[in-house]
């Protein structure tokens, strides 16, 4: 964001007296600078081969889509403040129509470092609630029995979490290493709290020109990013935790290539946790789980490794829409 300037102009003669003064030229004024407004908005979407949230299929592992609108306010060049939502389709086990982030917070920059802090509440609109309990029980009511392979479902998963960003530039337009912290009090509204740890790195490489069609210059980077997830004890509740139960820790990460031309991006990306089968199935509620004879128990493949390809489109109003 550029700083106001106020141009003045003086033009003064004070030797020759008033007939020199007239026969001078006269230099035109410059046009006043413009005002550049401290409101901005982002806006993006992608096209993806399965939506995965911290090493999680959220869409069953098929294909998703999501787009994002961000208003923005730069108080000064240094800090911002932001507010946005964001959709994505999704397949969970309660049925919701979409997954709703709404969140905000302010972004700030010194020197090589730079900070997010903000909050985010995850929406889940027209869940529905599969539970033998309350499906057959008196009074209240799910909407459905419990699937085939015996798993239900909260009513409500809505749930909200904190979080602090923070970036540094290693090496200027080459390294940037990153530190991310989200905390929730009762993550997916299970009671147990949850605390996400993650560190990323991202390597951007020289740029090279393709030279197919209307793409010249394409720009690449190679990111990765390992993360932890500690999770508390969910409370009891009939149908889906028959007592107060301690939720699996785990860690996940991620690595990969991404290429971008203009305002779009290609990312290729592997996906991986430590998650047994076993775990992930009690972490979500696959209602696609399988029973193991071996084990004797129903397994979930949501949390296995995987590889995804996504298509990104990502805007700014006052770099993109002059």
């Amino acid at each position: 964001m550029k700083k106001l300037m106020l141009s003045v102009v003086a033009a003064a003669t004070m030797s020759g007296g008033a007939a020199i003064a007239a026969d001078m030229p006269v230099k035109a004024l410059p046009p006043p600078m413009a005002v550049v407004s401290p409101w901005d908005w982002a806006f993006g979407g992608a096209l993806m081969s399965d939506y995965n949230f911290r090493g999680i299929s959220q869409s069953n592992r098929g294909p998703s889509v999501t787009a994002y609108s961000e208003g923005r306010y730069n108080v000064n060049p240094n800090f911002q403040l932001y507010l946005a939502s964001q959709y994505w389709a999704v397949t969970l086990p309660t049925n919701p129509s979409a997954e709703v982030d709404v969140f905000g917070g302010f972004r700030t920059t010194f020197g090589p470092f730079t900070m997010d802090i903000g909050g985010m509440y995850y929406w889940y609109p027209r869940e529905e609630q599969h539970n033998d309990f309350f499906f057959f029980g008196p009074g209240t009511g799910a909407d459905f029995p419990s699937y085939p392979n015996g798993n239900g479902t909260l009513r409500n998963t809505d749930f909200w979490e904190v979080y602090g960003k923070f970036g540094y530039e290693a090496i200027k337009d080459q390294l940037l290493l990153g530190l991310n912290v989200y905390y929730s009090p009762s993550w997916l509204n299970t009671g147990a709290d949850g605390l996400f740890l993650s560190g990323t790195a991202k390597v951007t490489l020289p740029s090279f020109r393709l030279g197919i069609g209307m793409i010249d210059e394409v720009g690449w980077y190679i990111s990765g990013e390992g993360g932890y997830y500690w999770l508390g004890t969910a409370d009891f509740y009939p149908g889906v935790f028959a007592v107060a139960t301690e939720l699996p820790d785990y860690a996940t990460w991620n690595v990969g290539v991404a290429f971008t031309w203009k305002v779009a991006t290609l990312d290729l990306r592997y996906y991986d946790t430590n998650l047994s089968k076993e775990n992930c199935n009690l972490l979500t509620g696959d209602p696609n789980a399988s029973f193991n004879a071996g084990t004797g128990t129903f397994q979930s493949k949501w949390c296995n490794a995987t590889f995804i390809a996504a298509l990104k489109f990502d805007l700014v109003a006052s770099q993109h829409l002059k």
